[in-house]
Parts: structure tokens; C-alpha cells; sequence
């Protein structure tokens, strides 16, 4: 029997509205792929993002685009031939992987870690809002990792009043690209200040050329500049840490890449997600094994997952169920 590729679009409203520098969401839209043949089906999800000019509809054209590659045997190295790096490759990506462990009844596990995964501390995430309701959901989260979205012309009360309700927890500030050459020394110093471990993508991409001219008070860690291993050269001398995304890297195979260039250059890891269900979450698991921070919490968002969905107690997140993916 053929591969059969199906494509859909779901939604999953949030607890409440997420907001960043560049906007605010409400629910988290994907594209979910799933690829079955005579011996099982595996599936996985994307999240398209406008910041990186895709689409849902954008995406499904492209994933459609394969169609044929996909249903006549491609595999993952035939795909990153066929596809740029995005959302629409890492679903495809991630989804051979889980095609194959289902096939075979192994894991995906195994090979990618090479040892039993297990659970990992993640970041939960205060949404950008006055400094008195991020100082009040910074407390009310009762959490030791928190990443705090920032990104104005001037974030350094919100800084003061988080650091103040979330005493003991270790922060992540992240601009979103929000910051600029004129308030960027303040910020750090405010960052250095509040006790922050690491301050995400202060600068806009392309735009942040002046972090290899100025002290980095409090490591610096690239997101939106930084997207495959070929992007290492660039961030070197600018940024101390990168942010890897499946989204960005266009799935599970060319992170692993990222990831093993990013520690031959010297950059600490943080694995990182867009708002999504645990099935987006699943494979990066697997990457946060070996990662000095991790972010997944963007199943926490949501008003409801999907079924059989990873496990978290507290800010511990656990390897996904193989019902799930894997």
C-alpha cells in the first residue's frame, strides 16, 4: 500500500490572551500532517508564523506541494532538498520520524538521545502587560523558570516589579526583537540588575550588529536571528546562546544538526516552541535532553490539549506517551 498524506487545520483557543511585543493571540492555529502506509501512521504539527512570512493557507500550499514526494517514499533528506526551512518541513520532518517508530515499534527516542529521555524543567511564560498584572502572574505561577515577555521603550519597571513578586525564581527576558541601539545598555543593566540569566533577541534581526560592541552583563541569546546551522556564523560574537525552534529549523533532523554545530562553536542551547499543542511539544522533548534551558510550556496555554498529552507537574515536563508521538 502507498503512502497516504493528509493534511488539517485546527485550532486551540487559549486560557487567555498571550500577548508579545508584535501582538497578541488568542488561540494557537496549526497545520497538522499525518503520513500512514500498510504498517502504520505518524503524524506531527506546525505552527506557521507570520514574523516569518507563512501562512496557514501559505503552509498548506507547500506541504501539498510534496504531495507526491511524500506519498512515494521521500524521505527527510529528499524533503530539506525539496523545502526551504519552516513550518511546513518540520511537520513533514517530524512526522516520518513518527511514521518510522510506529512501523518499526521502536522509538524515536533511541536514536535521537540515544538513552531513555527523561523529564525536564521548562520555562513557563508571563505574557507582556503592565508592570503591576506581569508582577501579579509572575507570583500567582509559583514557578523557579520563568520567561517574561518584554519588548517596549522602556521595560525596566516591569523588570524591577517581576523581579520583585517572583523572589528565588531564575528569569528569562525575552524582547522579541522590541528593543533598540538606544535603550539596549539600559535594559541589560536592568536585565543584570534584576539577577536575569539570559535576555532573548533584544534586537531586531539583521539590526543587532552593535551586541559585538557592547558587555553582555547577562548572556544573550539568539531567536529570530538565528534559524539553521548555517545562521551560526552570523550570530557568532553577537549573541552567547541560541534559541532552537523545529519551526525554524524545519523539523527534528536539521535541529539535531543545529545543535551538535551550535556546541562545536561554543553557544549554550535553549530549545524553544511556538504557542502549540503537545504534539508540537513531542519532538522537541527529545532536544531539550541535552539543553541548558527549555521552553515548552505552549500546551499550558491552552484551554484544552489534545488527547494523550505530555505530562506536567509543576515545571517538569515528561517524555511524550508513544500514543502521542514517537
Amino acid at each position: 500500500m502507498p503512502r497516504r498524506l493528509s493534511v488539517t487545520v485546527e485550532r486551540f483557543p487559549l486560557r487567555e490572551p498571550f500577548r508579545i511585543a508584535r501582538g497578541v493571540k488568542t488561540e494557537a492555529v496549526v497545520v497538522t500532517c499525518a503520513i500512514a502506509d500498510e504498517y502504520g501512521r505518524g503524524w506531527a504539527e506546525c505552527v506557521p508564523y507570520p514574523r516569518y512570512g507563512e501562512s496557514i493557507d501559505g503552509v498548506v500550499a507547500e506541504i501539498e506541494s510534496v504531495r507526491a514526494l511524500v506519498e512515494g517514499g521521500g524521505s527527510r533528506d529528499s524533503l530539506a532538498s525539496a523545502l526551504a526551512p519552516g513550518a511546513a518541513r518540520n511537520a513533514l520532518d517530524c512526522a516520518l520520524w513518527d511514521l518510522e517508530a510506529k512501523s518499526t515499534g521502536g522509538r524515536v527516542a533511541a536514536i535521537v538521545c540515544g538513552e531513555t529521555p527523561r523529564p525536564v524543567e521548562t520555562a513557563f511564560t508571563i505574557s507582556l502587560d503592565s508592570a503591576e498584572a506581569m508582577a501579579s502572574a509572575a507570583r500567582a505561577s509559583g514557578r523557579q523558570l520563568l520567561k517574561v515577555k518584554l519588548g517596549t521603550a522602556d521595560d525596566r519597571e516591569r523588570i524591577r516589579a517581576v523581579r520583585s513578586a517572583a523572589r528565588g525564581a531564575r528569569l528569562i527576558l525575552d524582547a522579541n526583537e522590541g528593543w533598540s541601539a538606544d535603550n539596549i545598555k539600559a535594559h541589560l543593566l536592568a536585565a543584570a540588575a534584576a539577577g536575569a540569566v539570559l535576555v532573548e533577541q533584544p534586537l531586531p534581526a539583521g539590526s543587532d550588529e552593535i551586541l559585538g560592541t557592547i558587555p553582555h552583563p547577562v548572556p544573550i541569546c539568539a531567536d529570530e536571528s538565528l534559524h539553521v546551522g548555517e545562521d551560526l556564523d552570523h550570530v557568532a560574537g553577537l549573541y552567547d546562546y541560541v534559541n532552537v525552534k523545529l519551526d525554524k529549523t524545519g523539523g527534528l533532523t536539521e535541529a539535531v544538526r543545529l545543535i551538535e554545530a551550535a556546541r562545536r562553536h561554543g553557544f549554550g542551547v535553549m530549545v524553544g516552541c511556538m504557542v502549540g499543542s503537545s504534539l508540537a511539544m513531542a519532538p522537541a522533548l527529545l532536544l531539550a535532553q541535552t539543553a541548558d534551558f527549555v521552553d515548552l510550556d505552549g500546551p499550558l496555554l491552552l484551554a484544552k490539549d489534545r488527547p494523550h498529552p505530555l505530562a506536567y507537574s509543576g515545571s517538569l515536563v515528561s517524555p511524550p506517551d508513544p500514543e502521542l508521538w514517537g
